[in-house]
């Protein structure tokens, strides 16, 4: 019989160290493959997502709407689920609350992202954005990383405030600001969570920092000036995290830069990529993948339930 979870049932077959651990070993998992998303334009200024992907055992598609205009509403920007079906039996398995599952599966992979790749884990982290993005990376890296101070920076003070509590709760100290780019230079590690319908990040990173940015997922879509990511081009390394970079990275793309030229986290981890020298920004868009490694995690964990 097919398990329907809600969001709580969702985020609880999907722990952040084995959605982590998943994500590394799908990277390497040959019978993997990802079709191009579709997205569907749909009137009012949202989209459809149609998402499938496969392995050996495992085939998911994630149907999810994007709705920028319910920001400030009460109603979620993405609504939809994620149903997972058993490769040899033909059988639905699972269906996943898709906004639980982009949400965590993001976070993620950021975190994993920041282990490979950012030149101090320690911390302190900025969050830029606090809605459910910025709720789930803090939780990632506290989990993941064992980040234990973060700074927020948000449009809405009573978002950051109520994000802040959440971390206090998590034993993480946290502290609100009014200003990001005056925040960065404190931070090591900084993930940008926000609608992407402006440049929020500007002011030039430290030595070692690692920025992941993940609110820009279409070419007109950005987070980071410029001039930022020109200079990370430049002086740093840039990382995406899939191909598809190369037509949806709004930050990258309305810089001018050539995304054929960043490494992926797949050549990261195939090729043994070490961590490189000066500031790195790691782009992430959003793949398929990710979902199919989080539906991997959730089977996974409801074969344990079954078995106890």
């Amino acid at each position: 019989m097919t398990q329907l979870l809600n969001a709580d049932q969702t985020a609880a077959r999907l722990p952040w160290r084995a959605l982590v651990d998943e994500i590394a070993r799908l990277l390497k998992d040959g019978s993997v493959e990802v079709p191009p998303r579709l997205v569907q334009a749909l009137p009012g200024g949202g989209s459809l997502f149609v998402m499938p992907a496969l392995d050996s055992r495992v085939a998911i598609t994630k149907l999810i709407t994007f709705t920028p205009a319910n920001a400030g509403t009460g109603r979620p920007a993405i609504q939809g689920d994620v149903v997972v079906f058993d490769v040899a039996t033909g059988q639905r398995r699972l269906v996943l609350d898709g906004p639980t599952v982009t949400a965590r599966r993001t976070a993620a992979v950021s975190a994993f992202a920041a282990q490979r790749l950012a030149p101090d884990t320690q911390g302190p982290l900025l969050v830029v954005g606090a809605g459910v993005q910025g709720k789930a990376h803090l939780e990632a890296f506290a989990e993941v990383l064992n980040t234990r101070e973060v700074v927020i920076a948000s449009r809405g003070a009573a978002s950051a405030q109520a994000l802040a509590l959440h971390a206090q709760s998590l034993g993480v100290q946290a502290r609100v600001v009014q200003d990001a780019n005056a925040a960065i230079a404190d931070c090591s590690l900084t993930v940008t969570c926000t609608p992407a319908s402006g440049v929020v990040l500007d002011a030039l990173p430290r030595k070692d920092a690692f920025i992941s940015a993940v609110g820009a997922f279409t070419p007109q879509m950005v987070e980071l000036s410029p001039g930022l990511c020109q200079h990370f081009a430049a002086q740093g390394t840039v990382f995406v995290d899939t191909v598809d970079a190369l037509h949806e990275a709004g930050d990258l793309l309305q810089a001018g830069l050539d995304v054929s030229r960043f490494a992926t986290l797949a050549d990261v981890v195939r090729q043994d990529i070490k961590k490189p020298a000066g500031p790195v920004l790691f782009k992430s868009c959003g793949w398929a993948g990710w979902d199919l490694a989080a539906a991997r995690v959730a089977t996974t964990q409801q074969f344990r339930t079954d078995r106890n």
